[in-house]
């Protein structure tokens, strides 16, 4: 823990999250979703009625909504509505904790009111491995430049 922190301290969200992602409106069916779902890598979506985010749609929620009541059903009718954002200017290490503290896998990112991202940990995880590997490379360069 303590070394993920120091990995993650002075790093702004908007370098690790995600800005190509879909989203959902709330009158799309969960069919809509699965299609999405699908379609892509992304397995939860923000919510959202123009450039509001209304709340998230996990895979664990639509996979529920289809259970209790088929794919017709609405998202609005599958959504969580009690979420929590970070800012792309947040930094991360505050972001992670807000991310681990809300028991989502996706943290929708936003910007004064305007969505611009999403956040998950797989994401964050996958940019301290490219970073970690980065370094090495960094420092076997320094190593091969120092011998030579």
């Amino acid at each position: 823990m303590v070394q993920m922190r120091s990995s993650l301290g002075g790093i702004p969200v908007q370098r690790v999250m995600l800005t190509n992602f879909r989203t959902l409106q709330p009158d799309e069916t969960l069919a809509q979703a699965v299609e999405q779902i699908l379609a892509g890598w992304q397995q939860d979506f923000a919510v959202v009625f123009g450039d509001h985010v209304l709340g998230i749609l996990t895979r664990e929620d639509l996979v529920r909504a289809i259970a209790r009541g088929g794919t017709d059903l609405l998202v609005r009718d599958a959504m969580g509505r009690d979420f929590r954002s970070v800012d792309s200017h947040d930094m991360l290490e505050q972001a992670v904790q807000v991310l681990r503290q809300s028991g989502c896998r996706s943290l929708p990112v936003e910007h004064n009111g305007e969505l611009v991202g999403m956040l998950t940990l797989e994401n964050v995880g996958e940019f301290m491995m490219i970073r970690s590997a980065m370094r090495h490379a960094e420092q076997a360069v320094g190593t091969a430049r120092a011998i030579a």
